[in-house]
């Protein structure tokens, strides 16, 4: 008997209130049990890049503590690898951490679009390209269901920004959205057969995305074939009916009995067909079923594991810049280390993915152990910016004494994080203002980043090599090391285009949307794909990386099943290479970039060794969505199929002529769609490409339940008003001292409604009408609501609970 069919038979023996009950989460992190049914519980822990399992007082923020755990790189540098295979031994590793700690699901891996350089998230994403994201979290996804563990892929879909993440509504047009922001989703669920899902907080075309049919029931579930569970983000579920009736499982954290009651009422008042809660609830039982036995997973190697950490870090380093060959760095080079970041590394960024280390190295732990002589340690800067003429002064003076000054530079943790977006790009003043005052004492100073996404280089020139190894994990200090010395050679590609300035930006007038919408004004431009059509000049373009080797390309054939390319390491030592296909439509046709990712592999090579390597390419490569038929189509015509090392590097191109499922036509768009010319798009321009008004963004009227409390600012009540003020003063104080606090962030980006799903029932949605009617100014009939709903809640939870236990 089939675990599906097994789950049916078991739903028939629950009441309505039991399956109901199934769909809310019972605490924090674990959904409801039904003892008498032989149903236990199921624990959720977040991991995109190690396990954070709370043992004591528990949040979704990453503030209070967790078991210790293997703080992997983040997804940011992963993608750097372009490797697929280890994505996966990643994913296994997570897995096997996550079962040994007893965690069914593992909230992960994120793989949504970086559509700006300015997403606070960006560090828990791959790329600002589908196919490389959706085959990385695929790997992710097999390794960690590979040990019994439920991987949970996120945050599904269109989820950019986190300003008012919880309350904005992402404007999109629907070959966008599918062609760039699902097709990564797409390829997990298609390839890798997640068992969960996580929704967004945000809307998707006015609708929140947990219960969004088009998004839940359309695409993934009759389209990719979806038949798992699909979790609401922490706090993200709005109405637990129509998400029910739309294909959402689960709402986490603990709402309360409260859901479940009104879960019940709408079958009885035939608002929810009893049908879709008993697939959902199939859903959880399924999850049950397939759940790993507590304590059966065997213990976990934390050194292999480190070990583990420390080769994908180097793997997921990229050399960007390195003149006459200063690296590597031979045995005996006296080097001046130089930064704060050497001494006190930034290692992974802030918020719910935050993991408690089972270590942690830094370049000052393992330097003696490199090979290279250490002649000084100067500081240089503070992390926040704060000038300091001393720390300045000695690391000036140490840099002269050195055949290498190593500059390690990064961001600092108030620049990224869960619940705010960056405000720049840029490296603070202290930083940049220090390397040029070392270059001038030093010309070999070699500078290592640390940050989780792309920053501004104009001090690039000051530097002789540059090393960006994003946010590396616990063992990222000695995977850097491996690279700066050689004993690997960098075979990391930039999964992400780094912009020469944050006004090149396609989104740099748009992003973050700061009222009810974030609007995708840009459409299908996205990253390279808006800079190489767009004609934008970069500092370094997707898929950039540099070797200590040479690669070269000859004899490329295409079809339109497959690309194969003789890659060659034409230098002295072994290294790795990354051979990247690109396509081109020459034929007129429909909008679409100048070029888009194909396809591409991995090799590594001998000196002198070539290789014939073989890229898979099918309709994928070059089809686009039609609106007008409904469906994936490939234009028949002339084709380019290009390959080479990086989206501006490809000098191999061959022809290919398609039959393709429509002939090419002409669309009636903008031109500015046609062209690339998107960083300012006219209301009509974007109207035309959504096929229908741009809707109002304007906050207005009085303050609903689903306005985040940020809003309270205006609000009419003066309560309402002092409690913005207090919440504002904690968030600015927070970041004066260089550390984000989160409560206060998900707080003021929090809609009203999330109270009743944050609150384990304290709270119901009778109680938010209350309380919302108080922040317009009614606060004697809002108080009374809000006491009446209290009482009324007690009574109704303690009645439901006994229900529940079989009492009555």
């Amino acid at each position: 008997m089939s675990e599906a069919t097994r789950a049916a038979g078991q739903v028939e023996n629950l009441t309505l209130l039991e399956k109901a009950a199934l769909l809310t989460g019972k605490t924090v992190w674990e959904t409801h049990d039904l003892p008498r049914h032989g149903v236990r519980s199921l624990w959720l822990a977040d991991g995109p890049h190690g396990v954070r399992k709370q043992t004591g007082a528990a949040d979704h923020l990453g503030i209070a503590e967790s078991q210790p755990a293997t703080c992997f790189p983040t997804a940011a540098a992963v993608a750097n690898t372009w490797d697929p295979e280890l994505a996966e031994e990643v994913g296994r590793a997570l897995g096997a951490e996550a079962a040994a700690q007893d965690v069914d699901v593992l909230l992960g891996p994120g793989l949504n679009i970086k559509r700006s350089p300015l997403g606070g998230r960006n560090f828990e994403y791959f790329s600002e390209d589908p196919l490389l994201a959706g085959r990385l979290a695929a790997g992710y996804v097999r390794g960690i269901q590979s040990a019994g563990v439920a991987a949970c892929p996120k945050h599904f879909a269109a989820n950019s920004q986190e300003l008012r993440r919880m309350a904005s509504d992402s404007v999109v047009d629907e070959r966008t959205l599918r062609e760039v922001y699902l097709s990564a989703f797409g390829t997990v669920v298609t390839e890798a057969r997640p068992r969960t899902i996580m929704s967004a907080y945000n809307r998707v075309n006015g609708t929140y995305a947990h219960e969004n049919p088009f998004l839940l029931r359309q695409v993934l579930r009759e389209e990719w074939g979806f038949d798992g569970a699909v979790v609401s983000d922490w706090g993200g579920s709005n109405d637990v009916v129509a998400a029910a009736a739309a294909g959402g499982t689960l709402e986490m954290p603990a709402a309360g009995l409260d859901s479940a009651r009104q879960l019940v009422a709408a079958v009885h008042d035939r608002r929810l067909a009893e049908a879709d809660l008993d697939a959902r609830a199939a859903e959880v039982l399924r999850l049950v079923a397939d759940a790993r036995e507590p304590g059966t997973a065997p213990a976990v190697d934390a050194a292999a594991h480190h070990a583990l950490a420390r080769r994908v870090a180097a793997r997921s380093a990229v050399l960007l810049k390195n003149d006459d060959a200063v690296l590597p760095l031979a045995a005996g080079t006296r080097v001046a280390v130089i930064g704060d970041f050497a001494r006190t590394p930034r290692y992974q960024g802030a918020g719910s993915s935050a993991v408690n280390p089972t270590r942690l190295d830094s370049v000052l732990d393992l330097i003696g152990s490199s090979g290279l002589t250490m002649t000084a340690f100067a500081a240089g800067f503070r992390r926040d910016g704060t000038p300091d003429a001393a720390l300045h002064a000695e690391a000036v003076e140490a840099a002269r004494g050195a055949d290498v000054a190593l500059l390690f530079l990064g961001l600092d943790e108030i620049a990224e994080s869960e619940g705010l977006d960056r405000s720049t790009l840029e490296l603070h003043a202290a930083q940049t203002e220090l390397l040029a005052a070392v270059a001038a004492v030093n010309p070999n100073t070699v500078v290592v980043l640390s940050a989780g996404g792309v920053v501004e280089m104009p001090w690039l020139a000051s530097a002789k090599a540059l090393v960006h190894g994003y946010l590396a994990g616990q063992a990222g200090a000695g995977g850097l090391l491996d690279v700066l010395t050689g004993a690997v050679n960098p075979a990391g590609r930039l999964a992400e285009t780094v912009p020469v300035r944050l006004a090149d930006t396609p989104t740099a007038t748009t992003f973050p949307g700061r009222q009810r919408t974030a609007e995708y004004r840009e459409g299908l431009y996205v990253g390279y794909r808006y800079y190489t059509t767009a004609g934008v000049a970069v500092t370094f373009p997707f898929g950039f990386g540099l070797s200590y080797t040479t690669f070269a390309y000859s004899d490329l054939s295409a079809t339109a099943d497959a690309a194969t390319v003789t890659v060659t390491n034409t230098g002295a030592v072994a290294g790795a290479d990354v051979v990247q296909v690109y396509v081109s439509r020459t034929t007129p046709g429909v909008h679409r970039p100048v070029r888009t990712l194909a396809g591409f592999a991995r090799v590594e090579l001998g000196p002198g060794e070539s290789r014939a390597v073989t890229v898979p390419l099918g309709d994928a490569a070059f089809r686009h969505w039609d609106a007008a038929t409904g469906a994936w189509q490939v234009e028949q015509g002339a084709w380019r199929v290009l390959a080479g090392a990086h989206v501006d590097d490809l000098p191999l191109a061959v022809d290919v002529e398609l039959v393709g499922t429509v002939p090419a036509r002409t669309e009636d768009v903008p031109k500015r769609y046609m062209t690339g010319d998107v960083q300012h798009v006219p209301d009509e321009d974007f109207a035309a490409l959504l096929g229908r008004p741009v809707p109002d963004a304007a906050w207005t009227g009085p303050l609903g339940a689903n306005d985040a409390l940020g809003r309270m600012q205006t609000a009419p009540s003066p309560l309402a008003r002092l409690a913005y003020r207090i919440l504002a003063a904690l968030r600015d104080r927070a970041e004066r001292r260089g550390k984000p606090d989160l409560n206060i962030l998900f707080l003021l980006n929090m809609p009203f409604r999330a109270i009743a799903k944050m609150t384990n029932g304290m709270v119901s949605a009778e109680m938010v009408d209350g309380i919302v009617r108080i922040v317009n100014g009614h606060f004697f009939s809002g108080a009374g609501a809000t006491v009446r709903g209290f009482v009324r809640t007690r009574r109704a939870d303690r009645a439901t609970a006994r229900r529940l236990r079989g009492d009555a």
